[in-house]
């Protein structure tokens, strides 16, 4: 399993929240807290996808995000830390790698991936994903599929939901995502659920956060709406003192112990977060 972040409000340098927490991300590299397999680090790569601050530059409805991976632990790579003390982003995705069994340790396997203006990052697993990979990478728009670069089941689901119509119905599409997979598992008698996810999805504007199993309690997640709760983990930090009202971060587990800072998101269902404004609505599996 892995560990992610998405931030959005008031801009900020990305080493506020990847490093300066108590339970920070990066710290959550070493020493998860909440991971349900009971592994506690995520070394296996890292990366960082952020949007242009609009303070500085008027974002671009088609503005690609930028993206740094790497292979390297998190905690060990000086050029991750340099980038986040000078990077200053209203909008970013932050993701620590744990690979699954057989899957490389290679950069184009590092989360967020990116299409056009699109950024996905995902925790979780497809149960089987070496029996129904065939069929599921098939189901993927032929334009679309020349874009694939790696090798995890997270950039299937990304170009299935981007088939599946993502640019214009984010939630549907990741419920008829998840309706092929379900039914492709079953197909080929996979025995064991073949779904459990949390996963983040954003245009530049909004954040879409999933949490999913077919059976039994997926991934842990939680966010905040509440800038205060960000305050009160660095009350010394004046930079975090600017946060407006609207700031807003998912995270895998809390960067810090101030649980009550904290809501979970339902298993099986998903949250917007636009303007400041948060919504959840249940996750329905659908054909395509």
């Amino acid at each position: 399993m892995c560990r992610w972040l998405a931030y959005c409000g008031t801009p900020i340098l990305l080493d506020e929240l990847l490093y300066k927490p108590k339970h920070s991300l990066i710290d959550q590299s070493l020493h998860s807290r909440l991971m349900s397999d009971q592994q506690t680090t995520n070394g296996d790569g890292f990366g960082i996808g952020w949007y242009t601050d609009p303070a500085v530059e008027e974002l671009d409805p088609d503005e690609t995000p930028a993206v740094f991976r790497g292979i390297e632990p998190a905690w060990s790579n000086r050029n991750l830390r340099d980038l986040a003390a000078h990077v200053r982003s209203s909008l970013f995705f932050a993701h620590i790698r744990a690979a699954s069994p057989g899957t490389a340790s290679q950069e184009t396997n590092c989360h967020p991936f990116r299409c056009g203006k699109w950024l996905w990052m995902h925790n979780g697993e497809i149960n089987g994903f070496t029996e129904v990979r065939r069929d599921l990478m098939l189901a993927v728009d032929p334009t679309l599929f020349p874009l694939i670069d790696g090798t995890t089941d997270t950039e299937v689901m990304f170009y299935l939901a981007l088939t599946f119509g993502l640019v214009d119905d984010v939630p549907g599409a990741v419920e008829r995502m998840i309706h092929l997979v379900e039914a492709t598992a079953k197909k080929h008698g996979v025995a064991k659920p073949p779904l459990l996810m949390t996963l983040a999805v954003s245009d530049g504007f909004r954040i879409w956060a999933f949490r999913y199993a077919t059976e039994g309690k997926p991934p842990s997640l939680f966010y905040s709406t509440d800038p205060v709760a960000l305050q009160r983990l660095h009350p010394e930090n004046d930079n975090l003192k600017l946060l407006s009202a609207g700031t807003s971060l998912v995270v895998s587990e809390p960067l810090d112990d101030l649980s009550a800072d904290w809501t979970e998101v339902k298993p099986n269902s998903y949250l917007i977060i636009e303007n400041g404004q948060d919504q959840i609505n249940p996750v329905t599996a659908k054909p395509a």
